[in-house]
């Protein structure tokens, strides 16, 4: 594998060997993230298929002719054509694979991926999850001399890393965008050495024997794991939720709210993130319809006030969405609510809805925790679990408030505690 400049690009498309470009930037997380599993995967097929890499900031207008706008982006060519899906963001070892698998013959991508290394690694502690429980329970562990592995399936940060503002962080007096806060603890556990496997794919785990399989290649053994997995949005149930996800259906307005400029969004909840939420999506959307099928609001009184000053929030109490609706066959255009007094049916016209119903706990493919009545695993006042030796920390698990503080505070105590433990 080499890096080239844009002036070298059109010979090896008029080569027309099957190719695969890495776009990348200095100063990009998801760019070195991706790195290891690039070099893994380009030393399996180096002599059937060409990869490269760009660097972006220095070849712009070769990107911007691609239609390349972010880093890292990896495009796969055949025959001098461009070919299947782009790939960008937190990109996985298996979405490469699945590029170059339409650039060999089948028999032949088979033989070459059969002979993929396994490798295995022994580590002191195994954190599974980078938000903010994780990440402080990796500095804590590495600088108290600890090999620390950190394992997580994006690039790290967990909810914060979509969370427009975070206001009531101490040590920032002014908003900190969400980003760029997972951004920097996730930096710092790295600098305190923290061990990270980020885009990871975890293949099993093994609680009991402390052991993880990722990407079906690497082993890694740890004496201490701690779960900082999170939670993910709760899904509702309704007609045509999970058939319209990513379709006019968000969980999460940092992500997306900016495709809704000039539109109206209905917003379901009446939580603190529901409503927190709807007046980041008013920077963008002309309406909103905030539904909840309780006769109150849950959110604060605070986060209340400025949703009812806001002339772009309608507030609909006591009503609840019974189908997400799509006449036209090109995402959501309508819901169907029903008011909870009335008894009454109508479809609501808009553009897309969010759903923020809360959250349940990331524990898929983890056997042998006790849990509490919702699902999140139990703790004593260090963090440990009943599976000796697996602490939980975080939002993953059982406690009242689930706050970025709290998080941090969790994982402080649980590698607190396992440091002493080991060193007994």
């Amino acid at each position: 594998m080499r890096e080239i400049a844009a002036a070298e690009f059109p010979a090896l498309l008029a080569a027309k060997k099957p190719l695969v470009v890495d776009f990348y930037s200095s100063e990009c997380p998801p760019c070195e993230a991706l790195a290891p599993k690039y070099e893994a995967v380009a030393g399996l097929f180096r002599e059937d298929v060409e990869f490269v890499k760009i660097f972006r900031q220095q070849n712009r207008e070769l990107a911007t002719e691609l239609g390349v706008k972010g880093s890292p982006t990896v495009l796969f060519f055949k025959d001098g054509k461009e070919v299947g899906a782009r790939l960008a963001g937190a990109i996985k070892r298996s979405e490469l694979l699945e590029g170059v698998s339409r650039l060999v013959p089948a028999q032949r991508f088979q033989t070459l991926t059969s002979q993929a290394k396994k490798s295995s690694t022994d580590a002191d502690v195994l954190i599974l999850g980078a938000g903010p429980a994780g990440v402080t329970a990796g500095i804590y562990c590495a600088q108290a001399k600890l090999k620390t592995v950190m394992v997580d399936l994006a690039l790290g940060g967990g909810n914060v890393a979509t969370t427009h503002q975070v206001s009531n962080f101490p040590g920032f007096p002014k908003p900190m965008p969400g980003y760029l806060l997972a951004d920097h603890m996730v930096q710092q556990a790295k600098d305190a050495g923290v061990i990270p496997r980020l885009a990871a794919e975890v293949t099993s785990i093994d609680l009991e024997r402390k052991t993880v399989v990722l990407d079906g290649l690497e082993t890694i053994r740890a004496k201490r794991i701690v779960l900082a997995t999170g939670s993910s949005p709760r899904v509702i149930g309704v007609k045509g939720e999970r058939e319209f996800k990513g379709r006019g259906v968000s969980y999460c307005a940092t992500c997306d709210a900016k495709y809704y400029e000039g539109k109206h969004v209905v917003v379901i909840g009446g939580g603190n993130s529901a409503i927190e939420e709807s007046l980041f999506i008013a920077r963008f959307a002309s309406h909103i319809t905030i539904v909840n099928q309780l006769p109150t609001l849950q959110a604060n009184a605070h986060a209340q006030a400025q949703a009812r000053a806001e002339p772009k929030i309608e507030i609909r109490l006591s009503t609840q969405p019974r189908e997400f609706l799509s006449r036209a066959g090109k995402g959501v255009d309508g819901v169907v609510m029903e008011d909870l007094t009335t008894k009454q049916q109508y479809t609501l016209d808009c553009d897309g809805v969010f759903v923020f119903a809360g959250m349940v706990p990331n524990l898929e493919g983890l056997e042998g925790l006790e849990r509490d009545a919702w699902g999140y695993v139990k703790v004593d006042d260090e963090m440990r679990t009943n599976v000796p030796g697996v602490f939980a920390a975080g939002d993953v698990a059982s406690k009242k408030f689930r706050q970025i503080t709290t998080a941090v505070s969790d994982g402080t105590i649980a590698s607190m505690a396992l440091a002493k433990e080991l060193a007994a």
